[in-house]
């Protein structure tokens, strides 16, 4: 018998029990040790019912995604599936935890389910770029009915349990032991002369619906999935089920499924799903290394970030300490707090009792003194060194030894920070995303000194607090905001030329960006980004035309959604944004007198600049250790700067058209734009010429 699933016997009901931890994955050893038991239990006079178990935190999580990679080995899905369904006796599936993917399309191969309380189902291959493949696309519609499946599979949200019982997903939900339960359940099955329920004998309710039902979702398809194509392919997918007998429809989702797993947008998902995990390989850090305990939080300033900081450790249900210089910042702060979680309970993801629990945990204060208990302090000020120093050096005096001093700053010298102290070691950069609360980045600056055990907690406190932990060293910039400097800059010098900020920012959105670079400045601020190039003034180009139109709008007051105008007008209460000619009039103007030539630069020529200027500057990271990886580079911009998944990052999506196509179209650039921008870094060059690849040099770098 297999060694991670065993059969047992409660009297005529055999439970068949996964033991696979972790998660009971659906790898080739569980796939064969359920074909090795239920074939054994095949034809047994004894047995009346079957129970499909699971020991540990979770029923079957899902497909194994290594096998992407290596290849399904047999047996397959759709073998063992076949088996399950084929059983001449009910069987029981004991749903509980998290039920998704390969886990919830075995559990709709079973005759009927049984669903802990909490338990969450769902079809999320969506959002890697697939479709369900084992059988998921076929079953479900049949099991639930075209509407709700659709729903299922073109979301990949889960369903919780009630809502699954509304759709007949599942039969019964219970409080207690789910396989107690199941087991029950299966007795009364057979007193009652029940016997297996196959969904793939069943017809789809709403299928005579189908064409005019499937084409309306497909034309909703370009605003929700803009440039993917596998959500079309789902669709076919289910089409068959509607169309086709089932073994039909089974071999017809195998074939498509087989084609997006190959495509790049599959690739990509998958690319980022693997290099999330990868994030916690940092060079030089011990492989036994302890993190230090954090239960109490302090941060320094009660303006946007630090509230929102505030509210990612009093989330997790970590006491913050919120201090500030004066009372009416600290009681504006609280109200902002207070206010996004109304907002959350206002839309039903909060209860109230969480509200006020959550906010019991952030306490005010003026004094410094405050902080002395404090694990970690995180520094959340305006973005002036000067400032920054001087609350590290209030912060070396009040906190305890051994307490972490984190900066939440987003482009200075953290070493420089941590210079004036007495505890380097302690000092690390943590570099949230605004909003704090919302965002998923949470950029990790490991400076010269940090010791190795700050490090790894600053990782762990990621975790705790949801957040993507991505480590970089100390530069201007780190990572994400250092790659923005070149991609703003051609944005920019396009808008010089002649191009509208509607035409730099659609062709960057056409390409997939959440949002376009000009449209992000009128958001965050224009004047932010101006003021600290302002202070870096003496290390930029001797160009005026540098990030000109920016100065520019800073000039007139122009600051973006804050003024009411910026690049764009902002208008009305719901601050969308409409084209302004005063701006385009005022750049046309500025390029008339630094001789800047006119012309229109087509949608391509500003993606390609924007993106290759981005990709370059990527590969300087990588040659000075900044980035540990290309791939890591590619979580920050998924993460936290709006670069779609399905291309997996700037770094992939460079692999994708092929190093050799970025640097001939740099050395174009070369030629016929501003040389001193377009030089190719040497890795970018190196690996061009060899034929090679990021994630080549990745791989033969094995970290």
């Amino acid at each position: 018998m297999s060694e991670v699933v065993q059969v047992s016997m409660q009297g005529e009901i055999a439970v068949v029990t996964v033991d696979s931890p972790p998660v009971n994955t659906l790898s080739r050893e569980v796939r064969a040790g359920l074909k090795e038991c239920f074939e054994s239990l095949r034809g047994r006079a004894d047995v009346k019912a079957v129970v499909l178990a699971c020991a540990g935190k979770t029923f079957l999580s899902g497909g194994d995604m290594r096998e992407f990679e290596t290849g399904v080995q047999e047996p397959g899905y759709h073998e063992v599936l076949r088996l399950i369904e084929d059983s001449a006796v009910p069987v029981v599936a004991a749903l509980y935890g998290t039920v998704m993917g390969g886990g919830l399309e075995t559990a709709i191969a079973c005759h009927y389910r049984i669903a802990q309380e909490g338990t969450k189902l769902g079809l999320p291959e969506i959002t890697l770029g697939i479709i369900p493949g084992a059988g998921g696309t076929q079953r479900m519609p049949r099991l639930v009915g075209l509407e709700p499946a659709l729903d299922m599979m073109l979301s990949g949200k889960p369903l919780s349990v009630a809502d699954a019982q509304k759709v007949s997903l599942v039969d019964t939900a219970v409080a207690g032991d789910v396989t107690v339960a199941a087991v029950a359940y299966a007795r009364e099955l057979v007193a009652a002369g029940k016997g297996p329920r196959r969904t793939r004998e069943r017809s789809v309710e709403g299928g005579e619906k189908a064409a005019e039902t499937i084409a309306a979702r497909r034309a909703q398809l370009g605003k929700t999935f803009k440039n993917r194509n596998s959500p079309n392919v789902l669709l076919d997918a289910v089409q068959a089920a509607v169309d086709k007998p089932f073994d039909e429809g089974i071999a017809h989702e195998r074939s498509l499924s087989s084609q997006v797993e190959r495509a790049v947008e599959g690739r990509a998902f998958r690319h980022l799903f693997f290099s999330e995990r990868e994030l916690r390989k940092i060079p030089g850090l011990p492989a036994d290394v302890k993190s230090r305990p954090v239960r109490k939080v302090g941060i320094v300033g009660a303006g946007t970030m630090g509230g929102g900081i505030s509210m990612c450790f009093a989330n997790a249900g970590i006491p913050v300490t919120i201090v500030d210089t004066a009372q009416a910042n600290l009681d504006r702060g609280l109200a902002t707090i207070r206010k996004n979680y109304d907002r959350s309970v206002s839309r039903g993801s909060l209860k109230p009792e969480q509200l006020e629990q959550r906010m019991a945990l952030i306490v005010p204060t003026l004094d410094y003194a405050a902080l002395a208990d404090a694990d970690l302090i995180v520094e959340a000020v305006f973005e002036n060194m000067a400032l920054k120093k001087e609350i590290f050096a209030k912060l070396d005096a009040v906190a305890r030894p051994g307490a972490i001093l984190g900066t939440n700053t987003s482009t200075l010298d953290i070493d420089e920070i941590a210079a004036v102290t007495k505890r380097p070691q302690d000092v690390i950069g943590l570099h949230f995303f605004s909003p704090a609360n919302v965002m998923q980045l949470l950029e990790i600056v490991q400076c010269a000194k940090t010791a190795p055990d700050v490090v790894m907690t600053a990782l762990d406190i990621a975790k705790t607090i949801k957040k993507v932990g991505v480590v970089a060293k100390v530069c201007y910039g780190f990572i994400g905001n250092r790659m923005m400097d070149p991609y703003g800059r051609e944005a920019e010098r396009c808008v010089l030329e002649g191009a509208t900020p509607a035409d730099v920012d659609g062709a960057l959105e056409d390409f997939g960006m959440a949002m376009g670079i000009l449209a992000v400045y009128d958001m965050a601020g224009i004047d932010i980004g101006h003021l600290t190039r302002v202070a870096r003034a003496h290390l930029l180009p001797k160009d005026p035309t540098f990030y000109r139109p920016t100065a520019l709008l800073t000039e007139r007051g122009w600051l973006g959604q804050k003024s009411g105008r910026g690049y764009y007008r902002y208008d009305g209460a719901d601050r969308k944004r409409t084209p302004d000619p005063e701006p385009i009039a005022m750049f046309a103007e500025e390029a008339k007198r630094l001789g800047v030539p006119q012309r229109k630069p087509s949608k391509q020529e500003i993606q390609e600049r924007c993106l290759y200027a981005m990709i370059n500057e990527g590969a300087l990271l990588l040659e000075e250790g900044i980035a540990v990886r290309a791939s890591d580079i590619d979580i920050v911009y998924a993460s936290g700067y709006g670069f779609p998944r399905y291309r997996g990052g700037p770094m992939f999506y460079a692999d994708t058209v092929g190093l050799k196509a970025i640097y001939d179209k740099i050395m174009e650039f070369q030629k016929t734009l501003d040389p001193q921008y377009w030089q190719p870094a040497p890795l970018l060059e190196k690996l061009a010429k060899a034929g090679s690849s990021f994630a080549q040099w990745q791989a033969e770098r094995k970290v």
